[in-house]
Protein backbone atom coordinates (compact mmCIF):
# COMPACT_ATOMS: atom_id res chain seq x y z
CA UNK A 1 0.00 0.00 0.00
CA UNK A 2 2.84 2.37 0.87
CA UNK A 3 4.62 1.67 -2.42
CA UNK A 4 1.47 2.49 -4.47
CA UNK A 5 1.09 5.80 -2.68
CA UNK A 6 4.70 6.74 -3.29
CA UNK A 7 4.59 5.71 -6.95
CA UNK A 8 1.44 7.73 -7.62
CA UNK A 9 3.20 11.03 -6.88
CA UNK A 10 4.92 10.93 -10.27
CA UNK A 11 1.58 10.44 -12.05
CA UNK A 12 1.01 14.19 -11.71
CA UNK A 13 2.21 15.88 -14.92
CA UNK A 14 3.26 19.14 -13.27
CA UNK A 15 5.20 17.26 -10.62
CA UNK A 16 7.11 15.45 -13.38
CA UNK A 17 7.95 18.84 -14.92
CA UNK A 18 9.01 20.01 -11.45
CA UNK A 19 11.32 17.00 -11.14
CA UNK A 20 12.74 17.72 -14.60
CA UNK A 21 13.47 21.32 -13.61
CA UNK A 22 15.12 20.11 -10.38
CA UNK A 23 17.29 17.55 -12.22
CA UNK A 24 18.46 19.92 -14.97
CA UNK A 25 19.01 22.83 -12.59
CA UNK A 26 20.95 20.63 -10.16
CA UNK A 27 23.03 19.18 -12.99
CA UNK A 28 23.94 22.72 -14.03
CA UNK A 29 24.78 23.80 -10.48
CA UNK A 30 26.92 20.71 -9.88
CA UNK A 31 28.78 21.09 -13.18
CA UNK A 32 29.36 24.75 -12.39
CA UNK A 33 30.68 23.91 -8.92
CA UNK A 34 33.19 21.40 -10.30
CA UNK A 35 34.29 23.65 -13.17
CA UNK A 36 34.73 26.74 -10.96
CA UNK A 37 36.60 24.76 -8.28
CA UNK A 38 38.95 23.22 -10.82
CA UNK A 39 39.55 26.55 -12.54
CA UNK A 40 40.31 28.26 -9.22
CA UNK A 41 42.62 25.39 -8.26
CA UNK A 42 44.40 25.58 -11.64
CA UNK A 43 44.96 29.31 -11.17
CA UNK A 44 46.28 28.99 -7.59
CA UNK A 45 47.88 25.53 -7.39
CA UNK A 46 51.45 26.87 -7.29
CA UNK A 47 51.00 27.25 -3.51
CA UNK A 48 49.00 24.41 -1.89
CA UNK A 49 48.08 26.43 1.21
CA UNK A 50 46.93 29.39 -0.88
CA UNK A 51 44.98 26.99 -3.09
CA UNK A 52 43.18 25.57 -0.04
CA UNK A 53 42.21 29.07 1.05
CA UNK A 54 41.11 30.01 -2.48
CA UNK A 55 38.95 26.88 -2.74
CA UNK A 56 37.36 27.55 0.65
CA UNK A 57 36.66 31.13 -0.40
CA UNK A 58 34.30 29.81 -3.12
CA UNK A 59 31.93 28.58 -0.42
CA UNK A 60 32.23 31.85 1.49
CA UNK A 61 31.49 33.88 -1.65
CA UNK A 62 28.29 31.87 -2.20
CA UNK A 63 27.01 31.57 1.35
CA UNK A 64 27.19 35.26 2.35
CA UNK A 65 24.64 36.54 -0.21
CA UNK A 66 22.60 33.35 0.13
CA UNK A 67 22.15 33.67 3.89
CA UNK A 68 21.74 37.45 3.69
CA UNK A 69 18.85 37.16 1.22
CA UNK A 70 17.20 33.82 1.94
CA UNK A 71 14.88 34.96 4.75
CA UNK A 72 13.61 37.79 2.57
CA UNK A 73 13.30 35.27 -0.28
CA UNK A 74 11.14 33.08 1.96
CA UNK A 75 8.83 36.00 2.68
CA UNK A 76 8.57 36.70 -1.05
CA UNK A 77 7.79 33.01 -1.74
CA UNK A 78 4.88 33.14 0.71
CA UNK A 79 3.41 36.35 -0.69
CA UNK A 80 4.02 36.06 -4.45
CA UNK A 81 3.65 33.53 -7.26
CA UNK A 82 6.25 30.84 -6.53
CA UNK A 83 6.54 29.61 -10.11
CA UNK A 84 7.29 33.14 -11.32
CA UNK A 85 9.94 33.58 -8.62
CA UNK A 86 11.61 30.29 -9.56
CA UNK A 87 11.50 31.22 -13.25
CA UNK A 88 13.13 34.63 -12.67
CA UNK A 89 15.81 33.13 -10.40
CA UNK A 90 16.58 30.43 -12.97
CA UNK A 91 16.80 33.07 -15.71
CA UNK A 92 19.35 34.97 -13.58
CA UNK A 93 21.41 31.81 -13.09
CA UNK A 94 21.30 31.18 -16.84
CA UNK A 95 22.63 34.68 -17.50
CA UNK A 96 25.43 34.19 -14.97
CA UNK A 97 26.21 30.84 -16.60
CA UNK A 98 26.58 32.62 -19.94
CA UNK A 99 29.19 34.93 -18.38
CA UNK A 100 31.12 31.93 -17.00
CA UNK A 101 30.99 30.26 -20.42
CA UNK A 102 32.27 33.44 -22.10
CA UNK A 103 35.13 34.08 -19.65
CA UNK A 104 36.49 30.58 -20.23
CA UNK A 105 37.20 31.55 -23.85
CA UNK A 106 38.90 34.88 -23.08
CA UNK A 107 42.51 35.30 -21.93
CA UNK A 108 42.91 37.62 -18.96
CA UNK A 109 45.11 38.24 -15.96
CA UNK A 110 44.86 35.66 -13.16
CA UNK A 111 43.65 38.17 -10.57
CA UNK A 112 40.97 39.47 -12.94
CA UNK A 113 39.77 35.97 -13.80
CA UNK A 114 39.58 35.00 -10.12
CA UNK A 115 37.67 38.21 -9.35
CA UNK A 116 35.18 37.44 -12.12
CA UNK A 117 34.72 33.84 -10.92
CA UNK A 118 34.07 34.89 -7.32
CA UNK A 119 31.68 37.62 -8.50
CA UNK A 120 29.63 35.13 -10.54
CA UNK A 121 29.55 32.72 -7.57
CA UNK A 122 28.39 35.55 -5.28
CA UNK A 123 25.58 36.62 -7.61
CA UNK A 124 24.68 32.95 -8.11
CA UNK A 125 24.28 32.55 -4.35
CA UNK A 126 21.84 35.47 -4.35
CA UNK A 127 19.79 33.95 -7.18
CA UNK A 128 19.86 30.52 -5.58
CA UNK A 129 18.33 31.89 -2.35
CA UNK A 130 15.14 32.77 -4.25
CA UNK A 131 15.22 29.59 -6.36
CA UNK A 132 15.63 27.31 -3.33
CA UNK A 133 12.80 28.75 -1.23
CA UNK A 134 10.35 29.03 -4.13
CA UNK A 135 10.95 25.47 -5.33
CA UNK A 136 10.84 24.02 -1.84
CA UNK A 137 7.53 25.72 -1.11
CA UNK A 138 6.08 24.71 -4.49
CA UNK A 139 5.79 20.98 -3.70
CA UNK A 140 2.59 21.56 -1.70
CA UNK A 141 1.11 23.38 -4.71
CA UNK A 142 1.75 20.45 -7.04
CA UNK A 143 0.70 17.43 -4.94
CA UNK A 144 -2.15 16.55 -2.57
CA UNK A 145 -0.96 16.52 1.02
CA UNK A 146 -1.13 12.73 1.36
CA UNK A 147 1.45 12.37 -1.43
CA UNK A 148 3.92 14.96 -0.17
CA UNK A 149 6.11 12.42 1.69
CA UNK A 150 6.31 10.35 -1.49
CA UNK A 151 7.12 13.48 -3.49
CA UNK A 152 9.94 14.36 -1.10
CA UNK A 153 11.50 10.92 -1.64
CA UNK A 154 11.24 11.20 -5.42
CA UNK A 155 12.63 14.72 -5.37
CA UNK A 156 15.51 13.76 -3.12
CA UNK A 157 16.37 10.66 -5.17
CA UNK A 158 16.43 12.51 -8.48
CA UNK A 159 18.22 15.47 -6.90
CA UNK A 160 20.96 13.15 -5.65
CA UNK A 161 21.07 11.37 -9.01
CA UNK A 162 21.75 14.73 -10.64
CA UNK A 163 24.43 15.33 -8.01
CA UNK A 164 26.06 12.07 -9.13
CA UNK A 165 25.86 12.71 -12.85
CA UNK A 166 26.85 16.40 -12.64
CA UNK A 167 30.34 16.06 -11.13
CA UNK A 168 31.07 12.90 -13.15
CA UNK A 169 30.11 14.62 -16.42
CA UNK A 170 32.06 17.72 -15.43
CA UNK A 171 35.15 15.63 -14.65
CA UNK A 172 34.98 13.82 -18.00
CA UNK A 173 34.42 17.06 -19.93
CA UNK A 174 37.25 18.86 -18.11
CA UNK A 175 39.48 15.92 -18.97
CA UNK A 176 38.41 15.67 -22.64
CA UNK A 177 37.33 19.16 -23.67
CA UNK A 178 38.45 21.65 -21.05
CA UNK A 179 36.60 24.36 -19.18
CA UNK A 180 34.75 25.92 -22.11
CA UNK A 181 32.99 22.67 -23.07
CA UNK A 182 32.13 22.04 -19.41
CA UNK A 183 30.60 25.49 -18.95
CA UNK A 184 28.72 24.96 -22.23
CA UNK A 185 26.96 21.88 -20.85
CA UNK A 186 26.18 23.78 -17.65
CA UNK A 187 24.55 26.54 -19.70
CA UNK A 188 22.45 24.01 -21.62
CA UNK A 189 21.21 22.48 -18.36
CA UNK A 190 20.20 25.89 -17.02
CA UNK A 191 18.26 26.65 -20.21
CA UNK A 192 16.42 23.31 -19.96
CA UNK A 193 15.56 23.92 -16.31
CA UNK A 194 14.29 27.39 -17.17
CA UNK A 195 12.00 25.93 -19.85
CA UNK A 196 10.62 23.21 -17.53
CA UNK A 197 9.99 25.77 -14.77
CA UNK A 198 8.14 28.03 -17.22
CA UNK A 199 5.83 25.16 -18.21
CA UNK A 200 4.82 24.30 -14.62
CA UNK A 201 1.12 24.59 -13.78
CA UNK A 202 0.47 24.36 -10.02
CA UNK A 203 -2.93 22.89 -9.11
CA UNK A 204 -3.38 25.36 -6.26
CA UNK A 205 -1.77 28.57 -5.01
CA UNK A 206 -0.98 28.58 -1.31
CA UNK A 207 0.44 32.05 -0.69
CA UNK A 208 -0.54 33.89 2.46
CA UNK A 209 -4.00 35.36 1.95
CA UNK A 210 -3.36 38.46 4.08
CA UNK A 211 0.32 39.41 3.72
CA UNK A 212 1.96 40.70 6.88
CA UNK A 213 4.70 43.35 7.10
CA UNK A 214 7.99 41.70 6.15
CA UNK A 215 9.61 41.69 9.61
CA UNK A 216 6.45 40.37 11.22
CA UNK A 217 6.26 37.71 8.50
CA UNK A 218 9.87 36.63 8.99
CA UNK A 219 9.45 36.57 12.75
CA UNK A 220 6.47 34.25 12.36
CA UNK A 221 8.56 31.82 10.30
CA UNK A 222 11.41 31.83 12.82
CA UNK A 223 8.97 31.48 15.75
CA UNK A 224 7.32 28.48 14.11
CA UNK A 225 10.70 26.83 13.50
CA UNK A 226 11.69 27.34 17.14
CA UNK A 227 8.42 25.79 18.30
CA UNK A 228 9.14 22.54 16.41
CA UNK A 229 11.91 21.12 18.57
CA UNK A 230 12.41 17.87 16.65
CA UNK A 231 12.79 19.74 13.36
CA UNK A 232 14.99 22.43 14.92
CA UNK A 233 17.24 19.85 16.58
CA UNK A 234 17.61 17.76 13.43
CA UNK A 235 18.56 20.76 11.29
CA UNK A 236 20.91 22.08 13.99
CA UNK A 237 22.74 18.74 14.17
CA UNK A 238 23.12 18.70 10.40
CA UNK A 239 24.34 22.30 10.39
CA UNK A 240 27.28 21.72 12.70
CA UNK A 241 28.12 18.17 11.59
CA UNK A 242 28.46 19.16 7.92
CA UNK A 243 29.98 22.55 8.76
CA UNK A 244 32.81 20.89 10.68
CA UNK A 245 32.97 17.54 8.88
CA UNK A 246 32.62 18.49 5.21
CA UNK A 247 35.56 17.95 2.87
CA UNK A 248 34.14 18.94 -0.53
CA UNK A 249 36.18 22.13 -0.86
CA UNK A 250 39.46 20.22 -0.50
CA UNK A 251 38.74 17.53 -3.11
CA UNK A 252 40.89 19.16 -5.83
CA UNK A 253 43.85 18.97 -3.44
CA UNK A 254 43.11 15.34 -2.58
CA UNK A 255 42.81 14.58 -6.31
CA UNK A 256 46.29 16.01 -6.78
CA UNK A 257 47.63 14.06 -3.78
CA UNK A 258 46.11 10.87 -5.22
CA UNK A 259 47.45 11.64 -8.71
CA UNK A 260 44.05 11.30 -10.43
CA UNK A 261 43.60 14.70 -12.13
CA UNK A 262 40.33 16.17 -13.43
CA UNK A 263 38.57 12.85 -14.01
CA UNK A 264 39.39 11.55 -10.53
CA UNK A 265 38.28 14.86 -9.03
CA UNK A 266 34.92 14.55 -10.78
CA UNK A 267 34.50 10.98 -9.51
CA UNK A 268 35.32 12.01 -5.94
CA UNK A 269 32.79 14.86 -6.17
CA UNK A 270 30.19 12.38 -7.46
CA UNK A 271 30.88 9.68 -4.85
CA UNK A 272 28.79 11.13 -1.99
CA UNK A 273 25.80 11.70 -4.24
CA UNK A 274 26.15 8.21 -5.73
CA UNK A 275 25.81 6.78 -2.24
CA UNK A 276 22.87 9.09 -1.58
CA UNK A 277 21.11 7.89 -4.73
CA UNK A 278 21.49 4.23 -3.76
CA UNK A 279 20.16 4.91 -0.27
CA UNK A 280 17.32 7.09 -1.55
CA UNK A 281 16.17 4.36 -3.95
CA UNK A 282 16.23 1.88 -1.08
CA UNK A 283 14.18 4.23 1.08
CA UNK A 284 11.61 4.68 -1.70
CA UNK A 285 10.85 0.94 -1.96
CA UNK A 286 11.01 0.07 1.74
CA UNK A 287 8.32 0.91 4.33
CA UNK A 288 8.70 4.16 6.32
CA UNK A 289 11.33 4.10 9.08
CA UNK A 290 9.82 2.88 12.33
CA UNK A 291 12.60 4.35 14.52
CA UNK A 292 13.51 7.58 12.75
CA UNK A 293 15.28 9.12 15.78
CA UNK A 294 17.90 6.36 16.24
CA UNK A 295 18.24 6.16 12.44
CA UNK A 296 19.07 9.87 12.37
CA UNK A 297 21.81 9.52 14.98
CA UNK A 298 23.14 6.37 13.29
CA UNK A 299 23.42 8.16 9.97
CA UNK A 300 25.47 10.96 11.51
CA UNK A 301 27.77 8.46 13.25
CA UNK A 302 28.46 6.65 9.97
CA UNK A 303 29.01 10.01 8.26
CA UNK A 304 31.62 11.04 10.84
CA UNK A 305 33.48 7.72 10.64
CA UNK A 306 33.59 7.90 6.85
CA UNK A 307 34.98 11.45 6.86
CA UNK A 308 37.75 10.30 9.19
CA UNK A 309 38.41 7.30 6.94
CA UNK A 310 38.50 9.51 3.85
CA UNK A 311 41.06 11.81 5.42
CA UNK A 312 43.27 8.84 6.33
CA UNK A 313 42.84 6.91 3.05
CA UNK A 314 46.39 7.48 1.82
CA UNK A 315 47.83 6.51 5.21
CA UNK A 316 45.59 3.43 5.32
CA UNK A 317 46.73 2.29 1.87
CA UNK A 318 50.35 2.88 2.83
CA UNK A 319 49.97 0.90 6.06
CA UNK A 320 48.59 -2.03 4.03
CA UNK A 321 51.50 -1.83 1.60
CA UNK A 322 49.28 -0.52 -1.21
CA UNK A 323 49.72 2.38 -3.61
CA UNK A 324 47.80 5.48 -4.60
CA UNK A 325 45.32 3.53 -6.73
CA UNK A 326 44.14 1.68 -3.64
CA UNK A 327 44.07 4.96 -1.72
CA UNK A 328 41.80 6.43 -4.40
CA UNK A 329 39.46 3.42 -4.13
CA UNK A 330 39.38 3.77 -0.33
CA UNK A 331 38.67 7.52 -0.67
CA UNK A 332 35.85 6.89 -3.16
CA UNK A 333 34.25 4.19 -0.97
CA UNK A 334 34.38 6.29 2.20
CA UNK A 335 32.76 9.20 0.38
CA UNK A 336 30.16 6.86 -1.16
CA UNK A 337 29.12 5.50 2.25
CA UNK A 338 29.10 8.98 3.79
CA UNK A 339 26.66 10.06 1.06
CA UNK A 340 24.40 7.08 1.78
CA UNK A 341 24.38 7.99 5.47
CA UNK A 342 23.67 11.63 4.69
CA UNK A 343 20.67 10.65 2.52
CA UNK A 344 18.98 9.07 5.54
CA UNK A 345 19.08 12.25 7.58
CA UNK A 346 18.19 14.43 4.56
CA UNK A 347 15.01 12.45 3.85
CA UNK A 348 14.02 12.38 7.53
CA UNK A 349 14.53 16.14 7.87
CA UNK A 350 12.77 17.04 4.63
CA UNK A 351 9.79 14.79 5.39
CA UNK A 352 9.43 16.37 8.84
CA UNK A 353 9.55 19.78 7.16
CA UNK A 354 7.00 19.03 4.44
CA UNK A 355 4.50 17.26 6.73
CA UNK A 356 4.76 19.65 9.68
CA UNK A 357 4.73 23.13 8.18
CA UNK A 358 1.42 24.72 7.03
CA UNK A 359 1.62 25.24 3.23
CA UNK A 360 1.07 28.99 3.48
CA UNK A 361 4.18 29.27 5.72
CA UNK A 362 6.36 26.91 3.70
CA UNK A 363 8.39 29.66 2.01
CA UNK A 364 9.40 31.34 5.27
CA UNK A 365 10.16 28.13 7.16
CA UNK A 366 12.02 26.73 4.14
CA UNK A 367 14.07 29.92 4.17
CA UNK A 368 15.00 29.36 7.80
CA UNK A 369 16.03 25.76 7.09
CA UNK A 370 17.91 26.96 4.00
CA UNK A 371 20.05 29.10 6.31
CA UNK A 372 20.97 25.92 8.18
CA UNK A 373 21.72 23.99 4.98
CA UNK A 374 23.53 26.87 3.29
CA UNK A 375 25.71 27.52 6.31
CA UNK A 376 26.54 23.83 6.67
CA UNK A 377 27.50 23.33 3.01
CA UNK A 378 28.98 26.57 1.67
CA UNK A 379 30.26 27.95 4.99
CA UNK A 380 31.64 24.46 5.63
CA UNK A 381 33.69 24.86 2.45
CA UNK A 382 35.13 28.10 3.80
CA UNK A 383 35.85 26.46 7.16
CA UNK A 384 37.59 23.53 5.42
CA UNK A 385 39.80 25.87 3.39
CA UNK A 386 40.76 27.93 6.44
CA UNK A 387 41.42 24.86 8.61
CA UNK A 388 43.56 23.29 5.87
CA UNK A 389 45.51 26.53 5.58
CA UNK A 390 46.18 26.57 9.33
CA UNK A 391 46.77 22.90 10.28
CA UNK A 392 47.12 21.04 6.99
CA UNK A 393 44.73 19.26 4.64
CA UNK A 394 44.60 15.78 6.21
CA UNK A 395 44.45 16.89 9.88
CA UNK A 396 41.63 19.33 9.12
CA UNK A 397 39.49 16.58 7.58
CA UNK A 398 40.15 14.06 10.36
CA UNK A 399 39.41 16.58 13.12
CA UNK A 400 36.23 17.58 11.29
CA UNK A 401 35.05 13.96 11.28
CA UNK A 402 35.78 13.64 15.01
CA UNK A 403 33.86 16.85 15.67
CA UNK A 404 30.71 15.19 14.27
CA UNK A 405 30.53 12.99 17.38
CA UNK A 406 30.79 16.01 19.65
CA UNK A 407 27.92 17.62 17.75
CA UNK A 408 25.81 14.46 18.19
CA UNK A 409 26.44 14.48 21.93
CA UNK A 410 25.47 18.13 22.32
CA UNK A 411 22.31 17.59 20.24
CA UNK A 412 21.28 14.57 22.32
CA UNK A 413 21.68 16.73 25.43
CA UNK A 414 19.87 19.78 24.04
CA UNK A 415 17.12 17.99 22.06
CA UNK A 416 16.33 14.66 23.75
CA UNK A 417 13.03 14.47 21.83
CA UNK A 418 14.86 13.47 18.65
CA UNK A 419 15.85 10.06 19.99
CA UNK A 420 12.19 9.21 20.68
CA UNK A 421 11.01 10.08 17.16
CA UNK A 422 9.38 7.03 15.57
CA UNK A 423 7.70 7.34 12.15
CA UNK A 424 8.72 10.49 10.35
CA UNK A 425 6.16 13.25 10.70
CA UNK A 426 4.72 11.90 13.99
CA UNK A 427 5.23 13.44 17.38
CA UNK A 428 7.85 11.69 19.55
CA UNK A 429 6.63 9.42 22.32
CA UNK A 430 7.96 10.07 25.74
Amino acid sequence: MSTERQASAVQHGSFRLYLGAIVLGTLGIQIQGVAVAWQVFRLTQADTKSAALALGAIGFAEVVPFVAAVLFAGHVADTHNRRRIARLAMAAMTLLGLVLFTQSMVKMETWLQLTLLYTMVTLGGLARSFLTTARQAMIAELLPRELIASGVRWRNTLFELACVLGPGLAGVLLWLGGETVTYGLMLGCFLGSLLATSLLKPTQLLQTRTPEPIFQSLTAGIRFMRSQRVMLGAFTMDLFAVLLGGAVALLPIFAQMLGVGELGFGLLRAATSMGAVLMSIYLIVRPPLERAGPALYGSFAVFGLCIIGFGLSIHLASALGLGLQAAFIFSFLFLLISGAADAVNVIIRQTILQTTVPPEMMGRVSAVTAVFVGCSNELGMAESGLAARLIGTVPSVVLGGLATFGVMGLTAWGFPEIWHLRKVGQEPTK
